[in-house]
Order: C-alpha cells, then sequence, then structure tokens
C-alpha cells in the first residue's frame, strides 16, 4: 500500500510537470497534494513497516516527537491544499468568466505558500481518539485498524480520486511515455550503428 500510495502520487508530480497543458491551478495544486501526500504517509509508514519486521514497538522520544511533529505538519498542510483546491473550484464555478483573473500563477503560488506555512480541522479527532484510547486501553488491535485507515487508505486513494481517473492525466502520463519509450528507442537505434 506504502508504494502503491508514492508511485500514484509521483505518477501525478510527473504527468503535470511533463505536460503544459495541466499548467493550470487546478493541476497545480493536485501536485501539491500529492507532494504532501508523499510526505505525509513517509512519516509514519517506514518506521511501521519496521516495527512489523523486527516485532519491536520502541521508538526513542525524540524520534516520537520528531515523528509527530512532521504528522501534524502534513496533516495540517493536507487540510489547508484540500481546502485551496474547494477555492479554485468555487471560483471556477461561480465566477467562470473572472476564472483567470484571480486565479492567476501569483494567488496560486501564494495560497500554496500560506498552505506549507500554517497548519491545522480533518484527521485530528481520529488520531486524538486512537492516541488517548490506546492510552486507556491495552487493546492495539482497533488502534492499528483505525491508524491504518487515516495513514495509508487516505493517501493511497488520493492519487485515484483526484487525478488518475481525469482523461487530462492519463493523456499527460500516456504522452510522456510514449516520449520516454521514443527517445529510448532512438538512443538504442543509435547505439546500434556502427
Amino acid at each position: 500500500m506504502y508504494l502503491i500510495t508514492v508511485f500514484g502520487n509521483l505518477l501525478i508530480i510527473l504527468a503535470v510537470s511533463s505536460d503544459s497543458h495541466l499548467h493550470t491551478p487546478m493541476y497545480f495544486f493536485l501536485s501539491n497534494l500529492s507532494l504532501v501526500d508523499i510526505c505525509f504517509i513517509s512519516t509514519t509508514i517506514p518506521k511501521m513497516l519496521v516495527n512489523l519486521q523486527t516485532q519491536s514497538k520502541v521508538i526513542t522520544y525524540e524520534g516520537c516527537i520528531t515523528q509527530m511533529y512532521f504528522y501534524v505538519l502534513f496533516v495540517g498542510l493536507d487540510n489547508f491544499i484540500l481546502t485551496t483546491m474547494a477555492y479554485d473550484r468555487f471560483v471556477a464555478i461561480c465566477h467562470p468568466l473572472h476564472y483567470t483573473v484571480i486565479m492567476n500563477p501569483r494567488l496560486c503560488g501564494l495560497l500554496v505558500l500560506v498552505s506549507w506555512i500554517m497548519f491545522a480541522s480533518l484527521f485530528y479527532c481520529t488520531s486524538l481518539g486512537v492516541y488517548l484510547s490506546s492510552a486507556a486501553t491495552h487493546s492495539s488491535h482497533p488502534s492499528a485498524t483505525t491508524s491504518v485507515m487515516y495513514t495509508v487508505v487516505t493517501p493511497m486513494l488520493n492519487p485515484f480520486i483526484y487525478s488518475l481517473r481525469n482523461k487530462d492525466i492519463k493523456g499527460a502520463l500516456k504522452g510522456f511515455f510514449v516520449k520516454e519509450t521514443t527517445k529510448g528507442a532512438i538512443v538504442l537505434g543509435l547505439k546500434k550503428c556502427p
């Protein structure tokens, strides 16, 4: 699930950055959401995978504080990016004639910058519930299931929900891979010549 999440989100970033037709506010925000999802899932899952392999649940105090800092940072950032995406769609639907003026590149960059600077409202209730309930009870199975739901499943599904079903993203990825395959074939063809 971790590899699917990272790969799916990297594909979105690759598609948006490689196709000039996707250099619009909506896809700019989607690529930032993908980057945040990669960072978010990478704060906890690698340590969890190591713990599963070694059958050890030990973490240092410094490691725990660092992990929690980045976890809260990326959860908040995820929320702000989603809010920014909602604002972008609001402007596109309610003010279509003024969309390009309102959602100019400067405002888009500013909205993402504000999202990176400030963090807060989406997974706090579930994460707080998990950490408080794990202190009160000794049963870790429900806590682990809930943790997997909000730390792995949601970031894994975001690429499929927001982008990989989108025909523009599919076209950009297809064009990128065809271009890379053609370029590789030309290089291989040149190498075969004596």
